[in-house]
């Protein structure tokens, strides 16, 4: 009873945040005292408690490290002029039957070397929009689209810190989950490919605004030296250099080409990193401003707190009855099965992909160390399992919720609402083909 109260309050907190636009902070700082509390009540002390949760968070301070990194990556690229350069060469190439395809590929080229969905979405994917609104494409497809391009590299790059957050909360290693899930998403990306490649032809983009590339072309200077934080962070991580490193040259490329080609002083460059990025032409700044180390700052926060439950969670044993149930269940429906019905529930619920990620994993972590299944001939029911299930479900299905934060913030930034959801064939044929596909990957008769 105590936990279920919890759970309320927790939820209770959560609906006023998200109405009242307070920061979700505050809404997870309740729950942690409510967690807390029925922790108390089960007779753990305050300073047992306490204990777990710092155990807890610690889990995430890589994750951590990795994000506040990424928001300097994001302030980097967007000074060095980076991010230009792709978006104005990519409409340079933009023939009028191929332009919903063409945003895909950029969308899920830049998310993937990004990492970040929301850092695409408010950049290229504004861009595109505004393209597609001048050019007679309906806004609708292209949101859908586009959605499912700041997800591709949301779900699957080495440097995206939902991909991180589930590597760590799993204990798996990163590359080894990026390389699973880029098989796994092979036969959905190309129905995706398939499916844009016909809505382009039927959508044709009448024509380019030139006045956004005049504003390019004098907002920067549009050197292929640009090109190469993008391709630093797009080649190592596929070398096996670590995350971090990766990050870090893509950096210090970015700040040498804003320094000696862009004629951005070092102070300046290092105020950006800082504080983000702000365009000196009114045209582009919705659409270039952001990025920086303070862009992260709400978000450790957050996964901080939220990391501090999965401790509490663990070291008192509350969810013990209902991962039973859960363990019964998978045994009768499959465990991915249950992983898409707990990913539905905890998005729709908790509205965040953080804190479903944190909930899916310490609910059903018990089912995938009980089971009986096995990944490619060695041990059984591993955690690679539960991060493969856990990025073809939550990780998607969080960002799929109308209400849930990871879809109405890029739809925001798009001017779209949940209309474009069924145009985001990604984002959905990824669970649906591993579903019926994920005995080819993990053998087991719960798999």
């Amino acid at each position: 009873m105590a936990l279920l109260i919890a759970f309320i309050v927790f939820l209770i907190s959560m609906i006023a945040a998200i109405f009242t636009g307070y920061s979700m902070i505050i809404a997870l700082l309740i729950g942690l005292v409510a967690f807390s509390a029925a922790a108390a009540h089960k007779g753990f002390g305050f300073k047992e408690i306490g204990s777990m949760a710092l155990e807890g968070a610690k889990d995430s301070l890589i994750v951590i490290k990795v994000m506040c990194v990424i928001g300097l990556v994001t302030a980097a690229w967007r000074v060095s002029g980076t991010i230009t350069i792709f978006v104005y060469y990519g409409m340079k190439i933009i023939t009028p039957s191929l332009f919903l395809l063409i945003a895909f590929l950029l969308s899920c080229l830049l998310s993937y070397a990004l990492g970040t969905s929301f850092g695409v979405a408010g950049t290229v994917g504004v861009i595109f929009m505004t393209l597609a609104r001048s050019g007679g494409v309906d806004p609708v497809i292209t949101a859908g689209v586009l959605m499912s391009g700041i997800y591709f590299g949301d779900r699957g790059s080495p440097v995206s810190s939902s991909a991180n957050m589930v590597a760590a909360v799993t204990g798996t290693e990163i590359f080894d989950n990026v390389k699973i899930m880029m098989r796994t998403a092979l036969v959905p990306l190309a129905i995706t490919l398939a499916v844009y490649a016909v809505l382009s032809f039927l959508n044709p983009i009448s024509h380019v605004d030139a006045e956004m590339v005049a504003a390019f072309e004098t907002e920067f200077v549009l050197s292929p030296w640009a090109f190469i934080p993008a391709a630093i962070m797009l080649i190592l991580p596929l070398l096996k250099v670590s995350v971090l490193i990766s990050m870090g040259l893509s950096i210090l490329s970015g700040v040498l080409v804003a320094w000696l080609i862009q004629g951005v002083a070092l102070p300046e460059i290092l105020k950006i990193c800082i504080l983000g990025y702000e365009a000196q032409g009114e045209g582009l700044s919705s659409i270039l401003n952001g990025g920086g180390l303070v862009s992260m700052l709400e978000i450790v926060f957050i996964l901080l707190i939220s990391s501090s439950y999965s401790g509490i969670f663990s070291g008192t044993g509350l969810l013990d009855e209902l991962q039973e149930k859960l363990s019964m269940a998978c045994t009768r429906l499959g465990r991915f099965a249950i992983m898409l019905i707990m990913s539905t529930c905890t998005a729709a619920v908790f509205c965040n992909q953080t804190i479903s990620t944190l909930m899916c994993c310490d609910l059903m972590k018990k089912p995938y160390l009980d089971s009986d299944s096995s990944i490619n001939a060695s041990v059984e029911a591993s955690m690679t399992e539960l991060a493969i299930d856990m990025e073809n479900s939550v990780i998607l299905i969080a960002c799929f919720i109308p209400w849930s934060i990871g879809c109405s913030v890029p739809l925001s930034f798009f001017g779209a609402d949940f209309h474009s959801l069924p145009f985001a064939v990604y984002m959905y044929a990824v669970p649906i083909c591993y579903l019926l596909m994920k005995k080819r990957w993990f053998s087991g008769d719960a798999a």
